[in-house]
């Protein structure tokens, strides 16, 4: 696992944070995997959220495959 790859998927987490803590919620990184999988732990309201797998796919994946190419989804842990 690439230290750098780690290091662009933090980034973009960092700038979808504010959103999320806006409705009292956060987003951890978990582990980046070797099949290019991002896992993540949904925090505080998100955690409970019945959107909280939208916000998973809509926002936060699609920023992530966006801005980072080896990023191919994201598991919710």
């Amino acid at each position: 696992m690439s230290t750098s790859v780690l290091t662009r998927i933090e980034e973009v987490l960092e700038e979808i944070r504010p959103a999320l803590h806006s409705d009292g919620g956060d987003v951890e990184l978990v582990d980046f995997d070797d099949e290019g999988f991002v896992h993540l732990n949904m925090l505080g309201a998100c955690g409970g959220c019945p959107m909280s797998s939208a916000t998973l796919v809509l926002g936060i994946e699609a920023a992530l495959r966006e801005r980072v190419p080896e990023v191919e989804g994201v598991i919710p842990v």
